[in-house]
C-alpha cells in the first residue's frame, strides 16, 4: 500500500508540475513509509524526486529505520559533528541534481532548521507550496483508514463514558480533563493523543477553544468535552456538551438548537455535494432560531492522521465531497460571559451518503 502511495505522490507532482518534494517528520511522512520517525533537533528529510528512489537525509542512530522503509531508498547518514549535517543534505541535493529545480514544501509542517539544511545544499532551488498536491493523497480514506478512525471513535466515547460519573460539583476543569486523559489511555488510546481535551465550563465554555482550568464546576453550568482519541495512526475528534445540575430554560433551548444543527450538517453530507453545502445546513438553523452571530467558527473540518486537514467545512468552501472523505460536523452557540454548547460528530462519506461513526448521545445529560 506505501509503494501505491509513492507512486501516487509522485503521479501528484507532474501534475502540479514541482520536480521534487522534501518532507519532514510528520503525518505525511508516516503515511507515505509506514514509519514513525521522530520531529526533534536533528533533521531528518526525505526527498521524493519521479522517476528516482527517493532519499532519506537522517541521523547515524535512525539509519535502522531504512531497513524497514517499504521500498528502496537512498541514504545520506550523519553523525553527532555538526559540520557532517550539511555535507549529508548537499549531497542528498546532488544526488537527486535538484539544485535550479521546483521542491514542493509542506508550510504547515516544515521547519525553517530542515529548511536550511535544503536550501544550503540546492541554493539556485525554487520552494513553492506544495500544500494542494500533498493533501490530494491523504484526502480520501480507504477502508483501513475508516477502520481505524472507527476504532479511535469508539475508544473516545467508551473513555468518556467512564468519566461521566466522575463529574461531580466542586471539580476543577483541569482535574476532569486528567481524568479523562487517563480514561482514553485506559481503554487503548495510542499514547499521541491527537490534542489536548477541551473541559470548559460556565463562562469558559463560551470560548470555543478553552483550557481547561482550575474553575470548579457549578449549578447551572454548561460544561463543553471536546476530546479525541488515535489508533493506529488515525483520530477521532468529538464534542458533547452537558448540564452540571439544573440549568436555565435558554441554556436548554440553545442545546437543543446545536442539537438539530448538528443533525442538519450530519444529513447533508453526500457525494458530489460541496463542503459549504455542509456549513450552510447546521448555520441555517441557528441563524433562524436568532442565534446566529453566537456560532463564530466554521461547522467542521477534515480529520484523518491530524485532528485539522482538508477539506474544510466552510460556506465558502466549494470542494465536492467524494468517497472515502472524513470530516466533522461541530456547530456551536456562545455566548460571551455566560455559557456555550457544542456538539461534534466525525463523518465520512459513502457511495449513498454520509456515515457518523459516532453515536454517543447527543441530548442534553446531566451531572453533578
Amino acid at each position: 500500500m506505501t509503494r501505491a502511495r509513492l507512486e501516487n505522490l509522485t503521479a501528484s507532482l507532474l501534475n502540479s508540475k514541482l520536480d521534487a518534494v522534501i518532507l519532514n517528520p510528520g503525518p505525511t511522512l508516516t503515511y507515505l513509509t509506514g514509519i514513525q520517525f521522530h520531529l526533534m533537533e536533528r533533521p531528518v528529510v526525505l526527498f521524493v524526486v519521479p522517476g528516482k528512489d527517493p532519499v532519506l537525509v537522517l541521523p547515524e542512530l535512525e539509519l535502522p529505520k531504512v531497513d524497514l522503509m517499504p521500498y528502496k531508498v537512498q541514504a545520506f547518514a550523519y553523525g553527532e559533528t555538526l559540520s557532517e549535517w550539511d555535507e549529508a543534505f548537499r549531497r542528498a541535493a546532488q544526488s537527486l541534481g535538484l539544485d535550479g529545480k521546483r521542491i514542493g514544501v509542506e508550510p504547515r509542517q516544515l521547519r525553517l532548521l530542515e529548511f536550511r539544511y535544503v536550501k544550503a545544499g540546492a541554493p539556485e532551488a525554487a520552494f513553492p507550496d506544495a500544500s494542494e498536491a500533498l493533501a490530494q493523497l491523504r484526502l480520501r480514506k480507504d477502508k483501513a483508514e475508516v477502520d481505524a478512525m472507527r476504532r479511535a471513535v469508539k475508544i473516545a466515547q467508551d473513555a468518556l463514558e467512564a468519566t461521566i460519573p466522575l463529574m461531580k460539583i466542586g471539580m476543577t476543569e483541569r482535574d476532569l480533563s486528567g481524568e479523562l486523559v487517563i480514561q482514553l489511555f485506559k481503554h487503548g488510546s495510542d499514547p499521541d493523543l491527537p490534542f489536548a481535551p477541551i473541559v470548559s465550563s460556565g463562562p469558559n465554555s463560551a470560548n470555543p477553544h478553552a483550557s481547561p482550568s482550575e474553575r470548579k464546576l457549578q449549578a447551572g453550568d454548561m460544561l463543553v468535552v471536546d476530546w479525541g482519541a488515535a489508533h493506529g495512526g488515525y483520530i477521532s475528534d468529538l464534542t458533547r456538551t452537558f448540564a452540571v445540575g439544573e440549568v436555565d430554560a435558554e441554556l436548554q433551548k440553545i442545546h437543543k438548537i446545536v442539537q438539530e444543527a448538528n443533525a442538519a450538517g450530519r444529513a447533508a453530507g453526500k457525494p458530489g455535494v460541496p463542503c459549504a453545502a455542509v456549513d450552510i445546513a447546521a448555520r441555517e438553523v441557528i441563524e433562524k432560531s436568532g442565534y446566529g452571530q453566537y456560532f463564530n467558527h466554521r461547522t467542521g473540518h477534515g480529520i484523518g492522521m491530524e485532528a485539522h486537514e482538508d477539506p474544510y467545512m466552510r460556506g465558502d468552501n466549494m470542494q465536492f465531497l467524494e468517497v472515502g472523505m472524513a470530516y466533522t460536523v461541530e456547530p456551536g452557540i456562545y455566548l460571551p460571559n455566560y455559557n456555550g454548547v457544542r456538539v461534534e460528530d466525525n463523518m465520512v462519506i459513502t457511495e449513498s451518503g454520509a456515515e457518523s461513526l459516532s453515536d454517543m448521545p447527543r441530548e442534553i445529560r446531566v451531572v453533578g
